[in-house]
């Protein structure tokens, strides 16, 4: 946390953002020529209320689900957008990083973006040019710089979209998800510019899905959801919280619900709040693969799969260093010997990694009944680096010497591992380490 006696850099003083949504075009029309004095428009509220402030010098992340209201947060920040209600107060000059697109014009070449950009943020031909240099090295897009943007890519237009941002003098950075569709070293050098903005006392704030980069870049988290901010605090406990938003089994703070002041509003998030608890009642959880591919005898069906985390919660995410389990829950349609069931871990590519049975860890060598259902539970400390993998399921067994599948499940769940220190590999060591004089 910061210290309190820093100078706030933003602050967001109790913004609601409405819009008026019609179910028809022709009745926005009506509405708009008077030919109706009925209400044709339901509110919309994609901010309600938010409050909280940014210090200088901080590097503070915006996390929720889709349609949380992370973007138009940062829009009515830089001014792209105006609150319906409520104040943004910003000390310093922003540089932000929206959309694609965003303040560039598609039928100019690079070179004459930037100079347009450079110019909507207040420097001069001379002052652009003494920049140039640098943009076009971090930008590292070669003679396409001399090209209409749009005939770049995705990778290339960020790369030039961020170099522009980062070399203009800013002293708040704003990045929205953006930097997700470059290359992997293009990534890394940008949270390295991170790195330096923080160490010059710059403010930072980030939108994004990879709360691997969160928990590693960020001092402070603000947690939104359904427009609605859930709370803020350190990356851990921010993300923990989140983990809970996406299964459905985060409770909304009645001081949080007293900021719904519109009975529309509050109908609403308990819709949304109660399907949320109705697909807690389906055996699937975020990250399931709905056309996983699958094939066996059926002797045995595994029919419920699922992830839990150190707090019994059902996720898929889980921070690198703490414990989880691994849950399968199997269904006997035969009489069956001695059944083993399995996992494996693969990386999205299809590296197998690890796994283990339950032959290997000697934990379950019985025969089993037709219409017996068996729990199995893996329960280990996540060592895996950070980032995304897959998991398969098996039951499987002997029968005198034929090896049987009853039942598999391959790439059936996807797991994502979160972690603010990434080791050489998929596995940390987690080594202790010593320097002494000798």
């Amino acid at each position: 946390m910061s210290d309190k006696n820093t100078q706030s850099a933003i602050a967001v003083d109790n913004v609601s953002k409405v819009y008026r949504l019609y179910d028809k075009p022709t009745d926005r029309l009506k509405e708009a020529l008077g030919f109706t004095r009925k209400k044709k428009y339901h509110e919309h509220f994609a901010l309600s209320g938010v409050s909280f402030d940014v210090r200088q010098g901080e590097c503070v992340g915006i996390i929720g689900t889709n349609g949380s209201g992370k973007s138009t947060i940062l829009k009515i920040i830089t001014g792209v957008l105006n609150p319906t209600s409520g104040e943004v107060r910003v000390a310093g000059r922003i540089s932000a990083l929206l959309e694609l697109g965003a303040g560039f014009n598609m039928e100019y070449s690079g070179l004459e973006n930037i100079y347009l950009n450079g110019t909507m943020n207040g420097f001069s031909e001379e002052e652009i040019d003494r920049r140039l240099p640098d943009i076009l090295d971090f930008a590292d897009i070669g003679d396409y710089v001399h090209q209409p943007v749009k005939t770049y890519s995705s990778g290339m237009f960020v790369r030039l979209a961020f170099s522009v941002a980062i070399n203009i003098d800013p002293e708040i950075l704003i990045v929205d998800e953006a930097l997700s569709v470059g290359d992997v070293f293009f990534q890394a050098k940008c949270y390295h510019k991170f790195e330096e903005f923080k160490k010059m006392g710059k403010t930072i704030m980030i939108v994004s899905h990879d709360l691997s980069s969160i928990a590693k870049y960020c001092d402070r988290v603000v947690l939104l959801n359904q427009g609605i901010k859930l709370g803020e605090g350190l990356p851990k406990d921010m993300i923990d919280d989140f983990k809970r938003v996406l299964v459905g089994q985060y409770e909304l703070p009645e001081s949080e619900q007293s900021l719904l002041n519109d009975a529309e509003v509050q109908e609403a998030v308990q819709a949304k709040a109660a399907a949320q608890k109705k697909a807690r009642t389906d055996s699937t959880v975020n990250g399931l693969n709905m056309k996983t591919l699958e094939y066996g005898t059926k002797d045995a069906a595994i029919d419920e799969i699922y992830i839990e985390d150190d707090r019994g919660t059902r996720t898929n995410s889980i921070i690198k260093g703490m414990e989880f389990t691994i849950h399968m829950k199997v269904t006997f349609h035969s009489d069956l010997p001695a059944p083993i069931f399995a996992f494996s871990i693969k990386t999205a590519k299809g590296t197998e990694i690890t796994g283990t049975n339950t032959m290997f860890e000697k934990a379950f060598l019985e025969p089993v009944k037709a219409g017996d259902r068996k729990e199995i539970a893996f329960t280990q400390k996540m060592s895996l680096q950070g980032g995304e993998y897959l998991i398969s399921f098996g039951v499987t067994g002997y029968e005198g010497n034929d090896f049987k599948v009853y039942h598999r499940l391959y790439d059936a769940l996807d797991v994502t591992v979160v972690s603010d220190k990434n080791t050489v590999g998929y596995y940390d060591m987690d080594s202790r380490v010593t320097v002494r004089g000798c």
